[in-house]
């Protein structure tokens, strides 16, 4: 890694995330954190395919970014996802010079925390990789928060990279709305024409370097076993590490 970790209470969390955090460490101390992985693990939803999906992917690799509060837990699912060969964390939504950890933790940039997920659309498509997003990487109902996090950066957001994949999305978001998935309206944003840039080194694999991290135990482990049980067909044991894709380049 070239940069040092900061503090781990990561600095642009609210009050609510430091509970969290603690709770965490005061359920796994006293023997109940697997009772409460498995409590939040029963939030995920059976969720239809989309009825659109891409008509003609594009040859070789595709990329899908997405936002739905930290990204640790967004890059941890989609590392877990079979026929995807990276997971990045990063930012969408703003401009370079304020594409920093610390910056847009201030929630004034209008970056999301983002990830992007590199996938052989011969292998998954891009509608299921939407799908897998809306049912067990967020909850596309919060507005502007995940869990513990608050704030624009924390949003629910799209960010597509073709005019096709935006069909999609809005598409599918059409789909679920009608048939009343969620118990309230999806508030999922769908923003075009915005670049992505990748986060601090010490972000990249944070779930899988740090299993035991409270923080993760509490609010992105079940999403993956979420994804284990919901997605079986498409859940995959090696997780697609970014150190490895870019030991591979």
């Amino acid at each position: 890694m070239t940069e040092a970790m900061p503090d781990p209470i990561r600095t642009g969390a609210a009050k609510p995330r430091r509970f969290v955090l603690a709770l965490g460490a005061l359920l796994a101390v006293a023997g109940l954190g697997l009772a409460a992985t498995r409590a939040s693990a029963e939030d995920a939803r059976v969720i239809p395919a989309p009825a659109v999906d891409e008509a003609a992917p594009p040859a070789g690799s595709e990329v899908a970014v997405l936002a739905g509060g930290c990204f640790w837990g967004v890059q941890g699912v989609f590392q877990h996802v079979e026929g995807v060969s990276n997971a990045v964390s990063g930012y969408a939504g703003g401009e370079k010079s304020t594409a920093h950890y610390e910056t847009v933790g201030s929630g004034r940039t209008g970056h999301a925390e983002s990830v992007q997920v590199t996938f052989d659309p011969r292998k998954i498509s891009y509608g299921r990789i939407l799908q897998i997003y809306f049912s067990v990487a967020h909850d596309p109902t919060e507005l502007n928060r995940q869990g513990p996090d608050v704030g624009t950066q924390y949003r629910s957001a799209i960010f597509p990279v073709s005019a096709e994949q935006a069909s999609v999305a809005k598409a599918y978001v059409a789909q679920l709305g009608q048939a009343r998935v969620f118990p309230a309206a999806i508030v999922t944003r769908i923003e075009m024409d915005r670049s992505f840039y990748p986060a601090e080194d010490y972000h990249q694999d944070f779930l899988v370097q740090n299993p035991t991290y409270p923080y993760i135990v509490f609010n992105d482990l079940p999403k993956v076993a979420n994804l284990k049980r919901l997605f079986p067909d498409l859940y995959r044991v090696k997780p697609a590490l970014v150190a490895e894709a870019r030991a591979s380049n």
